[in-house]
């Protein structure tokens, strides 16, 4: 049986794109090559990937395009962004659709590899872990289903809603502080993870709002608090 990871790599540059996919390879990652989007979703519908590497600007369908069907039809499946873009109107749009990592061209191999082991130890952990249920006002969440729920209405949380919201959760009523919560999450604790971090906060928020008294506030300088009625 073949246990290897699988990745969908999509590059259009031919020659970075082929030496990605031997690196890749050689690591021991069973990596499938497309040189589009519309051939990436083509195979992303077709086979079962661990994770995705998507190069933002390819011909026919960008990667941001592509990563939004992805998740469309897939909200678990770990994305990483290729791009030569440095803007971080770019950036922060990758993160709002739901992006894990992102990596500005260039970029040593060395550093994906490192990139996307630290997504799937993070991810393959997460899976490996016990059902944890809290009970947030008038929310149920579930950590293990990522589901968020109110009453009778379910919400399928993304990977990173879920483990932010989980460690929120675990500090209710209390400080979350912002480094940790970074090196937890994003591994990192540079500009555009702490940026990506602050997407996600709004993104809860409005997961919450149909309970007024719960409550995501900023605590300057220090990180974020949930506020929560405390179990009886």
């Amino acid at each position: 049986m073949d246990d290897k990871l699988k990745i969908l790599l999509c590059e259009d540059d031919e020659n970075l794109g082929m030496l990605l996919r031997e690196y890749l390879q050689a690591k021991g990652y069973a990596t499938e090559l497309c040189a589009d989007g519309e051939i990436g979703y083509k195979a992303f519908t077709k086979a079962k990937f661990d994770i995705c590497v998507l190069d933002v600007m390819m011909p026919k369908k960008d990667g941001f395009t592509l990563a939004k069907e992805i998740r469309n039809s897939n909200q678990d499946v770990p994305i990483i962004f290729l791009t030569a873009k440095t803007l971080k109107e770019d950036i922060l749009e990758g993160f709002k659709i739901g992006a894990d990592d992102y990596i500005t061209k260039p970029f040593s191999m060395e550093e994906l590899v490192f990139r996307i082991e630290a997504i799937i130890r993070r991810t393959k952990g997460k899976k490996n872990k016990e059902s944890t249920v809290y009970h947030i006002g008038q929310f149920t969440f579930d950590t293990q289903k990522q589901l968020l729920c109110f009453g009778d209405e379910q919400r399928k949380l993304t990977t990173k809603e879920n483990e932010l919201l989980a460690l929120l959760c675990s500090h209710a009523n209390e400080i979350l502080q912002r480094d940790f919560a970074l090196k937890t999450i994003w591994i990192d604790d540079n500009y555009f993870n702490a940026r990506s971090m602050d997407v996600y906060i709004t993104k809860l928020r409005k997961h919450l709002k149909d309970d007024p008294q719960i409550e995501i506030i900023n605590i300057h300088g220090k990180g974020y608090k949930l506020i929560t009625p405390d179990e009886e």
